[in-house]
């Protein structure tokens, strides 16, 4: 069965919709590759999928420990090169003021960020850049 239905609607634009919950993205391609930039690239969503899979795992390790991740944040940045064009790297920085003072369960949910399936998954060649402001 499958997850997501997708569907072209012109102009360089789609709608992807999640067929379990019934949520739906729009992306667009981005002002440099001819694009409008009113929605997230398919690249955008590749860098958020590896920042949201992070935490989420993150979240997961924080709830077994009986912890939690209130006022976690995060800024993802893509960046791209040319010829061919492709991302090249994706820069993840997360900001904690909160963080608990508790450094083992600090690197434990730092290695699962690290690891997150979305991690494993990229292509070596992309180089994941994070930094744990905590």
């Amino acid at each position: 069965m499958p997850t997501i239905k997708s569907s072209y609607l012109g102009n360089l634009r789609t709608t992807s919709e999640h067929l379990q919950s019934g949520n739906s993205i729009i992306t667009d391609a981005p002002v440099d590759n001819n694009g409008q930039g009113q929605a997230f690239s398919p690249t955008d969503l590749v860098a958020a999928a590896l920042a949201n899979c992070m935490v989420t795992i993150m979240g997961i390790v924080a709830r077994r420990a009986g912890m939690d991740l209130d006022g976690l944040e995060w800024e993802t940045t893509k960046v791209m090169q040319s010829d061919p064009r492709k991302i090249s790297e994706i820069q993840v920085e997360f900001h904690w003021s909160n963080a608990p003072e508790d450094a083992k369960f600090l690197q434990k949910i730092k290695n699962a960020a690290k690891t997150c399936p979305v991690a494993l998954s990229i292509d070596p060649a992309i180089k994941q850049n994070i930094k744990f402001n905590f």
